[in-house]
């Protein structure tokens, strides 16, 4: 079985994505993070994030795997665990760029196919029920308002360790800048699938967004 959770940043994607994928021992896949992994590589061989060949050349030579560790998903770059740097300001102000490149995306996409392969996956992203998974049979599209993701990844920043000098307003417009960039690029751009289940999750606790979820998936 495939699900695909899709939606803006910080919208509790790969959160709720993570406790279901435990619930139902499906194989999670955070696309995301991989697309995050890429601008780690083009900001660690300090490339332009639109040179598109030059990122190309360096993920090739670097390699990007997703390890489950202690029912954690990991991220690596040429062996290093970026977990925890995939998430800083910097590389979230920078993502958008990279992961609009044709070339980046094509990439990307043919890796999550492969992840995704014949195991029960639940994939979590911007465009996997319009492109990655488009026969998905659970497509899932969650919204909240700018505010309240701007709260959850100031609360994100804090339990990830992560420091930062960014208000919570200066987070909720590079929350609104970001919607734009994703929403508006030439290649598969954030949109909701026309079979796809819309949640609100703004006024709700995860516990019910993962219940709904469920519900869902339980009707297949």
């Amino acid at each position: 079985m495939q699900v695909a959770i899709d939606g803006p940043a910080s919208a509790g994607k790969s959160t709720v994505a993570k406790i279901i994928a435990n619930k139902l021992s499906f194989v999670y896949i955070d696309t995301g993070a991989m697309y995050r992994a890429c601008t780690v590589i083009a900001r660690d061989h300090d490339l332009d994030y639109g040179d598109e060949a030059g990122i190309l050349n360096a993920i090739d030579k670097d390699g990007i795997e997703l390890k489950s560790e202690d029912g954690e998903q990991k991220v690596y770059v040429a062996g290093k665990d970026v977990s925890k740097e995939i998430r800083t300001p910097e590389i979230s102000a920078n993502v958008s760029q990279v992961s609009a490149l044709p070339k980046i995306r094509e990439k990307m996409v043919s890796l999550q196919r492969q992840m995704a392969g014949k195991t029960n996956v639940i994939m979590d992203g911007r465009d996997i029920g319009t492109t990655v998974l488009p026969n998905a049979e659970v497509k899932i599209f969650l919204v909240a308002s700018a505010r309240s993701r701007a709260e959850r990844r100031l609360l994100d920043f804090k339990q990830r360790g992560i420091k930062t000098n960014q208000t919570v307003d200066e987070i909720e417009q590079d929350i609104a800048q970001r919607d734009y960039k994703d929403s508006h690029r030439k290649v598969s751009p954030l949109k909701k699938a026309d079979d796809a289940i819309e949640i609100d999750t703004t006024n709700m606790s995860i516990d019910q967004v993962v219940d709904a979820i469920l519900a869902k998936i339980k009707e297949n």
